[in-house]
């Protein structure tokens, strides 16, 4: 029985060292941090719902909507930890996973390693059958061969079996009927199909991503499921969604048959709640940082929208699904700070995790970290910024650093923890000209968002270096991943490769494919409690000119009629010119991939700020010496809670939230709108 009739939403995010749990109750909001569990995520996330429901007595049978943003799929990844699988491939194509493609990081690297193939060679098997580029059979699937391989199936302990066959694209039907055959053979394992999960041209993506897919659904059915169990036991009737890498959230059931779309999951909600916050003040282009206690995630909004790619890597595997464009270093609040033999101060990408933590947390951790740096540089309050289980021992950070970093390298303490902030600091700043010069923007025309518990404590001088005007940083910078969860949208990605010229598409056959497209799209999304209404629907296609082996995607919009490819032909010169810097109207351009995206609205939370007093002064609660590339400045420290509205804060100062600390450094000066975002004009 409920205990109130408020309704809850709660969004549930789960990062290297923290879990963060958000719920918004009738427009308040409230944040529960709980460590993570890394052996079973999923204790951490039902003990941040106890602490949650303790703090709020809070009905269980209240909560109406419920995401969660998880890295299993991407630690599985990362740390190899798959379920066995088989692959079941065309004859001659047994060692796709294993050539993989010619390009290297480093082309002067003669000791280069390839990928270790996600499934291994006496697990990969052929049969007989093919199809032309068009689909067309040329050579029948031989069933025999697919029995013998069940044969051999049924000899092994694998959990899943990929099944990726030539030109499936183009026509399902051999792959389809593969499964049908080793399922009547007794061969009752999880099967992914390439027609399914990567219907797209490229041989070596859509095995490798049919492949992860496969390995992974054991891995996600199990977490999901007994995170299922632990809802269904409190009786909490919100359908669990599932944050996705393209920015979306879908059911449960859906993630479980496509884990390899929640590889970005945490970060992927946080890019979403950046560009929510960001709006909310008018900015449609920025830069986001998400900085916890493991890595730092950076990514790029343009017009609103977070960027989605198709040539994402996780790990050391180019992902071929649409996700938002993140990338991801080792540098996090956690980072451990080392010297190389060749006497070099580095930091990350070790870190010192949620156990043991930061020599500052008191837990045992003997390696000094980005955080115990800022600490000993004044920007953490030693008596305030943990938890109160929690308690900072500045003595042995001052110890620790002295032995491992000070001493070896004949410097200060507080030298050599402005040299670990330096060094975290110059490792963001190259992850975000990756995300932005490297591609074509310019960073003077963005803000910077920053969040995480560790982001706004460094955005102010990563934006001095880049030129960014102005940070960002939302009132709930430190589970913005969380909270991102509850504004965002369901969404689905379609697609499809029809590899021929232009000129030969007909808008029917166009017009057919994405019909099609949206009748799925609109089971899906009614499964999911989403009328007509509320969906919306986005078409394009991939371009390019023939002979390219790369292309460009396209908006459709409206109905197709015979000038429309003719438009978009036109439109993809103009792309070709903005992203390359010369195009080739005369040239005759194909089409490559037809692409569809439905999007299933959801209600945004509406969040008022919670402040008092009627002036910053108001919020100051202490001053103390914070030092600012070396030198040492008095500065007052403002309580984030107390400050008003259109109140406006003098740097140098300190501004200290529930889950993050916002540094404003010299000739800086910040402002608090509406909302509780801190908006830093950083001065050129």
């Amino acid at each position: 029985m409920s205990r109130s009739s408020t309704r809850h939403r709660i969004g549930v995010d789960v990062g290297g060292t923290f879990t963060d749990v958000v719920t918004v109750s009738d427009g308040s909001l409230h944040v529960t941090k709980t460590p993570s569990t890394p052996a079973s995520p999923d204790e951490g996330v039902v003990d941040g719902l106890e602490r949650t429901r303790e703090d709020l007595d809070l009905g269980y049978g209240d909560v109406e909507f419920f995401a969660h943003g998880t890295t299993v799929a991407t630690n599985a990844v990362l740390e190899r930890e798959w379920a066995p699988t088989a692959l079941v491939t065309t004859e001659g194509f047994r060692d796709i996973l294993e050539i993989g493609r010619q390009a290297r990081p480093d082309i002067y690297d003669f000791d280069v390693t390839k990928p270790v193939p996600i499934v291994e060679r006496n697990l990969r098997y052929e049969v007989t059958e093919r199809l032309d580029e068009r689909g067309r059979v040329e050579v029948p699937l031989d069933e025999e061969s697919v029995r013998a391989v069940a044969d051999r199936l049924r000899e092994r302990e694998v959990e899943s079996v990929a099944i990726s066959l030539l030109f499936a694209f183009e026509n399902a039907d051999h792959e389809r009927r593969a499964e049908e055959l080793l399922r009547e053979a007794g061969s009752e394992t999880s099967y992914s199909l390439s027609s399914e999960v990567l219907p797209e041209i490229r041989e070596y993506e859509r095995t490798l991503a049919t492949a992860l897919n496969a390995a992974l659904k054991p891995v996600m059915d199990s977490y999901i499921g007994r995170l299922e169990s632990a809802i269904a036991e409190r009786e909490i009737p919100a359908t669990l969604q599932i944050m996705q890498s393209n920015g979306g959230v879908i059911g449960a059931k859906r993630a479980r048959q496509r884990p390899i779309n929640t590889l970005l999951s945490g970060p992927a909600a946080g890019v979403q709640g950046a560009a929510h916050v960001a709006g909310l003040l008018g900015v449609e282009d920025v830069l986001t940082m998400d900085m916890g206690g493991t890595s730092c995630d950076v990514s790029l909004v343009r017009g609103g929208e977070p960027v989605v790619s198709t040539e994402v890597e996780v790990g050391e595997y180019p992902v071929g699904v649409p996700m938002i464009a993140v990338h991801t270093i080792g540098a996090g609040g956690g980072s451990i700070a080392w010297i190389d033999a060749g006497d070099a101060l580095r930091v990350g990408p070790r870190s010192a995790g949620a156990d043991p933590g930061p020599v500052c947390y008191g837990r045992g951790g003997e390696e000094p970290t980005v955080t115990d740096a800022q600490l000993l540089l004044g920007r953490l309050d030693p008596d305030a910024f943990l938890s109160e289980d929690l308690e900072a021992d500045v003595e042995r950070v001052e110890r620790v650093v002295s032995e491992r970093i000070a001493d070896p390298l004949g410097m200060s303490v507080r030298e050599a923890a402005q040299g670990i902030l330096d060094v975290a600091n110059a490792n963001m700043e190259r992850a975000l000209r990756v995300v932005s010069v490297e591609r074509g923007h310019d960073p003077r025309e963005f803000g910077l968002v920053a969040f995480g518990g560790a982001g706004p404590l460094h955005a102010a001088s990563l934006a001095e270096e880049l030129d960014v005007p102005r940070v960002i940083v939302p009132r709930t910078a430190g589970v913005l991943s969380a909270l991102g969860l509850l504004i965002t949208d369901l969404i689905h990605d379609f697609s499809t490769s029809m590899v021929r010229r232009l000129e030969e598409v007909s808008p029917s056959d166009l017009t057919a494919t994405f019909e099609r497209f949206e009748r799925e799209a609109a089971d899906r999304l009614a499964s999911e409690g989403i009328d007509d209404e509320r969906i919306e629907i986005e078409r394009a296609v991939d371009l390019r000119y023939r002979g390219q082996s790369f292309e460009l995607t396209v908006p459709l919009s409206g109905a197709l009629e015979e000038d429309s490819l003719a438009d978009a032909s036109r439109r993809f010169d103009e792309r070709h010119e903005r992203r390359y810097g010369h195009a080739s109207p005369d040239e005759p351009v194909e089409l490559v991939t037809v692409r569809l995206r439905a999007r299933g609205l959801v209600e945004t939370p509406t969040l008022a700020a919670a402040a008092t007093g009627d002036e910053a002064a108001d919020a100051v609660r202490d001053e103390r010496a914070v030092v600012y590339d070396g030198e040492a400045h008095e500065t007052p420290v403002y309580d984030r809670e107390r400050l008003p509205v259109d109140s406006t804060v003098e740097g140098p100062a300190i501004v200290e939230g529930t889950e993050s600390t916002v540094v404003i450094r010299p000739s800086q000066s910040a402002t608090v709108d509406e909302y509780g975002t801190i908006t830093v004009e950083v001065r050129r």
